[in-house]
This record gives C-alpha cells, structure tokens and sequence, in this order.
C-alpha cells in the first residue's frame, strides 16, 4: 500500500491529509454546482417560473457568488499570510459552504430566491475554502513533488464526487432503495426527498473527509511583511501588501505571465464544463444520457490525473498542460460537429482524459512559482483567475451566440482561449520563475530572522 501511495505521490500522512479535501469538496462541485441541483432549481424551486428564467436566475446567481469569490480571495489570502490563519480561514470557509448545502435540504416548491442565496453562499464558502487549502500545497509537498500530489488530489475528487454521485443517481431513480414511496399519489415532499437527501450526503460528506487536513496538516507560520509588526492593523497590511504584489508583478514576470495563461485557457475548459449540458438538451440528447456523460467524466479523468501527474515527471508540466491544450482544441471542434448522445459520450470521454490533469498542473506549475511564505497571498490572485473562468468564458459564449444566432458557432469560439492561453503559457520560462520564487523565500526568510533578533534586542 505504501508503494502504491508512493507512486501516486502521497507517501507521507500530511500529504494524503491534504489531497482528501479535494476528496470532501469535489462532491459539492459534482452534485450541487454540475448536476443535481441546477436539474431540482429549474424543475422545483423554479417551478412556478419560466423555464428561460429559472435558467437565467440560477446564472446570475451562480455569478455573483464565484464574483463574490473573487472580489474576496485576495484580501482573506494576504490576511491568511499575515496571520497565520489559512487552516482557520479554510475551516470557516468550510462550515459556510457545508450550512448552505444542507439548508438546500429546505428548498420547496417555487422556492427559487432561497435556492438562489443558498447557491451563492455555497459558491462563497467553497471556492474561499480552495484558496487556503491551495495556498497549503508549497507547504506540504516538496518542489520536486507538487505537480503529481496536485494531480493526485485532482484524481482523489474525481473518485470522491463521482462515487456520492453515483449513490444520490441511484436513489434519485429508485427511491424505493431508500424506503421512500414513489409514484402515482406521493406528496410534493415525498418526490422531492431523494435530491433533497443528495444535498444533506454532499454536506456530511464535505465535512467528513475534510477531518484528516485539520488533523494533520500543519499551519504555516505567520510572515511578517517589510515594516510589519505583530500590532499593524491585518486588514490594513492587507490593502498594502495587495498594492505591493500589483506593483511587484514584474517581479514576478513568470507567474504573472501564466496566471493570464491561465486566466484564458482556463476560461476555455471553464466554459465547456458549464455550458455541455444545456448544449447538449438544445440539440436533443437526453437527460439520462447527460447524467451518465457527467459520471463518465469523473471515472475517466481518475487513472488519466494520475497519469498526466507522471507525464509532468517525464515532460514537464508546462509540457503536459500545452498538450491538454491540444485535445481541448480538439474537443470544441468536434463539440460544433456533435449530432448524437454517442458524441455526446465520445467528449465526456476526452474531457475526462485531460481536464482533472491540465488544472491540477496548472495549480502544481503556479505553485512552484512563486514564493511559499507568500502563498496565500498568490494563490488570492490565482483564485481571481480561476473564478472569472466562472465570468468571462460563459459572457464570451452568450455575446457570440447573440451575433450569430448559432450555439455551434460559440461552440467553436471557445478554441480563441486555447490557442492565446497555450501562446502566453509557452512564453512562461518555469526554471527562471523557480529560481526567482526561491532566491524570494531566501530573502523573506532572513528578513524574518532579523526582525526576530530587533524585537528581542
């Protein structure tokens, strides 16, 4: 067993610790953000709306919370450094997202704005809690180690929120495997109790694997800034340290640079895994044959994360996220060909080969970029990149169907964010990067020390 967790680059508790979140939050991304409750927001709580508008409401309110994400992760990042608090703040973060899923337990008939709340509040508090536990990664993991233990946490999400997908598809089929009544006669309660059940599983879910992260992972010390004192006001370091980092950015060239690559091709992935379904229900496919693609998605990407975790090993893992890259090119092209649930299936299956193994590099490669005792602080800004996939990819999508009245156009559009992402991702030069972001840690490190050693004196 030992072995096996070795190879897969999780050969120390901390290490396995730390990937399980992936394990514990990927379940609410699966069954509340992809699958399960959009289906219960359009056909219950929004039942007494449109169906255009329940749509339209569950996107606006989807955006203000990844906005809220956003707008929030850089201030609490730099508040996290300075403090020493990212586990806490993760653990807050947690209990937000952990409360709004299981009141989604509550939602009835025509209840749309509470749907709505809860759904910002759980994009809030999950997408916070990424942000610290991302900033953990250059704290447990060694250099040569993040690329495959960020990809074995991705291929750990993927088994965690395909497996409790699986179970809630199961008695959301059969209620009867439950002891739920089902059929002609049920009360309004009673039909809705399967899906409503599925959220209150995510909820305990979430908070029972995430357990061995608070128990074992360390928190990392607290860095004090240039001029910093342990009375300097957090929030107001914060404004400052936030104008240092926008102004220090050249300093950073290659972490700068790949977080715009990131920031665009991570718009391109972010906008086919939100918009496939309703893509796919326009030109006819099937909800079953959806849900399945959903599963086959999560089951597919698990041995392809591990595997893309060692091709970076082999190639690097700017090398390997380029060729994800590649396939994605390939994807939207034969996405704006897509007639049939057979090709439906076909790009469930490539999606699953690259998608978990291109954003978990992705998070790897930034990693190693920049400096560790600054790693709340970075990854706030990495967060922005990532929640405004959430933002601009579906915006982009939306605008180009408006001009060309065709979905299949905006299907092929997608490619632009691919090619400029993979352009500005080959300009990153990683072991230049590498080397400034520790020659940084060098230099925060001793001016620590002699901070230490001026208050003692």
């Amino acid at each position: 067993m030992r072995g096996i967790r070795s190879r897969l680059g999780l050969d120390r508790p901390e290490l396995v610790s730390w990937a399980l979140y992936d394990w514990a939050n990927s379940a609410m991304v699966t069954i509340v953000v992809a699958s399960v409750f959009p289906i219960y927001f359009l056909r219950v709580a929004g039942a007494d709306l449109p169906p255009a508008v329940a749509t339209q409401r569950f996107a606006i309110a989807s955006t203000i919370g990844l906005a809220l994400v956003a707008v929030m992760a850089p201030i609490l990042g730099v508040i996290a450094d300075r403090l020493g608090i990212k586990k806490r703040l993760l653990g807050a973060s947690m209990v937000l997202g952990v409360a709004s899923v299981a009141g989604m337990f509550f939602i009835g008939n025509g209840d749309w704005l509470l749907a709505a709340v809860l759904l910002i509040l759980a994009e809030v508090g999950a997408g916070l809690s990424f942000v610290f536990y991302d900033a953990l990664l250059p704290h447990v993991a060694k250099p040569e180690e993040m690329d495959r233990v960020s990809a074995a946490a991705y291929a750990l999400g993927y088994v965690g929120g395909g497996s409790l997908l699986a179970v809630n598809l199961a008695w959301i089929q059969w209620p009867w495997l439950l002891g739920i009544p089902s059929g002609e006669g049920i009360t309004e309660a009673q039909a809705t109790l399967p899906a409503r059940l599925a959220f209150l599983s995510v909820a305990i879910w979430w908070v029972l694997f995430s357990i061995p992260l608070f128990l074992r992972v360390s928190e990392p010390p607290a860095v004090l800034g240039p001029e910093e004192t342990d009375r300097a006001n957090p929030v107001r370091v914060a404004f400052r340290r936030l104008g240092r980092t926008l102004r220090a950015l050249r300093g950073y060239r290659e972490a700068f640079v790949m977080l715009l690559a990131f920031l665009l091709y991570n718009d391109g992935i972010g906008t086919i895994i939100k918009m496939a379904a309703i893509f796919g229900a326009e030109i006819g496919i099937g909800q079953g044959a959806m849900l399945a693609s959903i599963l086959l998605v999560q089951f597919v990407g698990i041995p392809f994360t591990f595997l893309f975790g060692m091709l970076a090993d082999r190639i690097g893992a700017k090398r390997a996220i380029l060729l994800g890259l590649v396939v994605y090119t390939g994807i939207s092209m034969l996405g704006y060909l897509m007639t049939s649930a057979s090709h439906f299936f076909l790009l469930a299956i490539l999606i699953g080969m690259v998608q978990g193994g291109s954003q978990a590099l992705s998070r790897s490669l930034f990693a190693s970029l920049i400096p560790k005792p600054r790693s709340g602080e970075f990854f706030g800004f990495f967060a922005i990149a990532e929640k405004f996939a959430g933002i601009l990819g579906p915006a982009c999508f939306a605008a180009v169907i408006a001009v060309t009245g065709s979905s299949r156009s905006a299907i092929l559009s997608v490619i632009i964010f691919f090619l400029v992402g993979g352009g500005l991702l080959a300009l990153v030069d990683v072991e230049l990067g590498r080397k400034r972001a520790r020659e940084e840690e060098r230099e925060l490190e001793t001016g620590e020390r002699m901070q230490k050693i001026e208050s003692t004196g």
